[in-house]
């Protein structure tokens, strides 16, 4: 159990690193995502090919993977180029209300019963966001593109859900990045028609970033994610994910120096979402303890 704990955590400090490598890398946002899918899916061919792991996929589940791998593409687009026009603190901080998103969306996609706590907790998100707007209007398109890759994020996880489980997690992913790949490659010319100066070339430390990027923090990470999982409640692992953002947050702190860029009406705006954070992770302890010990 406490290696699991590690290897989750590890897996969540490793995601967390995505928006400092986001910062670091020079390529435009569709270009580092489409450098990231295609080397992801690179890697995982070859280990799904040497471990001899190959099946079949049902027609139907390969299309909800399109659908989610279209979907992640796009959120990806939306995380960076967040973090190129505002940074990756304020990035980070729009994407933790995902998980907020992804319960008000599960409810239209599964027909669940409406959460009224839920609904509270969305919009108590958004005027957190609001409140990051206003004290930093500089970063305004940043902030656009936050909230757009957090929705999305939302969207591909409740797709997501009704594949996991069903196949291995490095074939799902192999088949979702490839079909991301196809997607982006499609809209690569429209990218570079709206900004002709893009440039399509890694340039001086791009070529590591993009690699620690791919191997470490997706094939790596999810790797120690999954195995944990096998040994970890889902209770547990939604727990620790919550800590995503703020290792990346501190982590922007440390290699950036972040903090002097930012209004205090930042940190009111997160105090905000990290506080709908909270109170959801409460309600799912709650929720938790009454399975365990019933009526």
């Amino acid at each position: 159990m406490k290696k699991s704990l590690i290897q989750l955590h590890i897996a969540v400090l490793l995601w967390g690193f995505t928006g400092v490598l986001g910062k670091a890398i020079t390529l435009s946002a569709p270009v580092l995502v489409w450098y990231r899918m295609l080397l992801t899916a690179l890697l995982l061919f070859f280990i799904i090919s040497y471990r001899k792991q190959w099946i079949k996929i049902e027609k139907a589940h390969l299309k909800k993977m399109a659908w989610v791998g279209i979907l992640m593409g796009l959120h990806w687009v939306a995380f960076y180029a967040a973090i190129k026009f505002s940074n990756a603190s304020i990035a980070l901080v729009c994407l933790s209300t995902a998980s907020i998103f992804t319960s008000l969306l599960d409810h239209l996609f599964n027909k669940t019963k409406r959460d009224n706590i839920e609904l509270f907790l969305g919009l108590l998100a958004i005027v957190g966001v609001y409140c990051i707007y206003q004290f930093q209007l500089s970063f305004g398109l940043g902030i656009l593109f936050g909230v757009i890759a957090a929705i999305l994020s939302a969207v591909f996880t409740v797709i997501n859900k009704k594949v996991a489980g069903i196949y291995p997690a490095r074939t799902t992913v192999f088949y979702e990045m490839g079909i991301g790949i196809l997607l982006l490659t499609c809209l690569m010319p429209f990218a570079f028609y709206v900004t002709p100066e893009m440039s399509l070339i890694p340039q001086e430390y791009d070529w590591i970033w993009l690699l620690i990027l791919s191997l470490c923090c997706t094939v790596w990470a999810q790797s120690l994610a999954v195995t944990a999982l096998s040994k970890l409640s889902s209770f547990t692992v939604t727990l620790s994910v919550n800590m995503e953002p703020v290792y990346g947050i501190l982590l922007a702190f440390l290699f950036f120096n972040e903090n002097k860029e930012l209004h205090p009406g930042f940190y009111i705006g997160m105090g905000l979402i990290l506080l709908t954070v909270i109170i959801q992770v409460v309600r799912i302890i709650y929720q938790h303890k009454k399975e365990i010990i019933p009526n």
